[in-house]
């Protein structure tokens, strides 16, 4: 009699079937997984933007304050006790206004003393008038007797000293009287300057004394209140030294407040101080420039965000500047630059796969240009189309309204239809932080690599992914 199979041989290899077909199971759903999330080309691994047409500037950025460009500290001219306070902060005057009063008493008593004084004089230089006309009377009448000898020498000479003594004491008066007459002048000058009036057309913007107080005079003038023009604001930035080299006089510029919803308003710099301020050893040079501030927006010490415009395009094509790598200068082609009017884009460089398919397009010593690399051909292009914006300032369909700055060569990686990944050499212009303007080598609505995807990320034909830097629009102008 046959003994049965053992019990432990038929689990051992049940257990390595189901073993098998798990690890089968599990690699095909790896590989499935995998083709899926990154398909044949890999174009699914990577985040992708779309080529827009938008403003775009390069901006140096500083911060700084607020200030009226026309203001005056009013002071007292005189000491005493300041009587009255005719105005207060945001009154409006005009030249000429009471602004305050300083009690007058002692310049009134000095004033009226004065006058009294003057008085006594005028009178006194009228006998001295008279006395000089007897004297001249005498002197006339010795001279006469004298004619007839009827009088004696000293007689003459008598009356000729008292006729030149006399003269003498009335030019003595009436100096006395000029001099009293300059101290009256000064005693109603203070008289009038215990009234404190406004020096220009402004606003009452700070008020430093108190009714009640005393000022004193003698040492400094004390400031009482300060009066500014409101109308025209100036702003008071502090550029670094790094930056301070990209600055001209005559820029344009423009500031956004606090709470200001992203309003810009919009100046012409006017004035580099050439003496640096050096804070925790960084070396700061004042930028100023005016605004007009006729509807009273902007008040005094408000923080103002400045963008000083370097260069500036309006409705160019623009690329993320995530997206850019190998960014040169523009070195042109001399035989193989295109003209100003061409719009043709790059030449598309190979992929991974078409640079083994054993091809020698491009190398050395070959005539025909449909032979040459894929590299010296765009080269050429980009060269054309960078000498073309040298010469015009105007790249292919772009509509740019202001100067812009060199252009220079960029690689990027574009999404082909097949959902293939091309590297392609660009001609950029203006570049800030967030993206650069597209002279040559891409349309619009291209789609280029701008990062890696993530959980969650862009697939191939979708949107750009949540963390594509965005755009730079201009805020609302004035």
């Amino acid at each position: 009699m046959t003994a049965p199979p053992s019990r432990p041989k038929k689990n051992r290899a049940l257990r390595t079937g189901l073993v098998v077909l798990l690890l089968a199971l599990a690699g095909a759903g790896t590989w499935l997984t995998w083709s899926q999330l990154t398909g044949s080309n890999g174009a699914a691994a990577y985040q992708f933007a779309s080529v827009q047409r938008g403003d775009i500037e390069d901006v140096v950025t500083a911060t700084g304050t607020l200030q009226p460009r026309d203001y005056v500290d009013v002071g007292a001219q005189v000491s005493g006790q300041l009587k009255k306070i005719h105005v207060e902060v945001g009154s409006v005057v005009k030249e000429g206004d009471l602004l305050g009063e300083i009690d007058s008493t002692v310049y009134l008593s000095k004033v009226d003393a004065s006058r009294a004084q003057l008085r006594n004089l005028r009178a006194t230089l009228k006998d001295r008038e008279a006395q000089l006309a007897l004297a001249r009377i005498q002197l006339r009448r010795q001279k006469a007797l004298m004619a007839e000898d009827a009088t004696t020498q000293e007689s003459l000479q008598t009356a000729e000293a008292n006729a030149k003594s006399a003269e003498a004491s009335l030019e003595a008066l009436r100096a006395q009287i000029e001099q009293n007459e300059s101290s009256l002048r000064a005693d109603e000058a203070n008289l009038q300057y215990s009234n404190i009036l406004s020096p220009m057309n402004g606003t009452v913007v700070s008020i430093s004394a108190r009714q009640g107080q005393t000022l004193n005079t003698n040492q400094s003038a004390p400031t009482i209140l300060q009066v500014a023009d409101l109308t025209t604001m100036t702003v008071q930035t502090q550029v670094s030294e790094a930056d301070i080299s990209r600055l001209r006089t005559g820029m344009d510029a423009y500031f956004t407040t606090l709470g200001g919803q992203g309003k810009r308003w919009y100046g012409k710099l006017a004035k580099i101080e050439p003496t640096p301020t050096v804070t925790n050893n960084v070396v700061l040079y004042n930028a100023l420039f005016d605004v007009p501030n006729d509807n009273g927006e902007l008040m005094t010490q408000m923080t103002a965000q400045v963008y000083f415009i370097v260069a500036q395009a309006r409705d160019v094509l623009q690329v993320p500047l995530g997206a850019l790598s190998q960014i040169r200068p523009l070195r042109p082609q001399g035989a193989g630059a295109d003209t100003a009017g061409d719009e043709r884009p790059a030449p598309r460089m190979r992929t991974a796969a078409e640079a083994g398919d054993g091809s020698d397009a491009g190398r050395p010593g070959r005539p025909d240009g449909e032979r040459r690399g894929p590299r010296a051909q765009a080269g050429a292009e980009a060269g054309g189309a960078g000498e073309a914006f040298r010469r015009t300032g105007r790249g292919p369909r772009e509509g740019m309204q202001a100067a812009t700055g060199a252009a220079r060569q960029a690689t990027v990686r574009v999404l082909r239809p097949d959902n293939s990944i091309e590297e392609r050499l660009i001609t950029i212009g203006i570049s800030n932080r967030v993206a650069a303007q597209v002279l040559s080598g891409l349309e619009e609505g291209d789609r280029v690599v701008a990062g890696v995807a993530t959980a969650g990320g862009n697939q191939p034909g979708g949107q750009p992914g949540g963390n594509r830097p965005p755009m730079m629009g201009p805020g609302p102008r004035l």
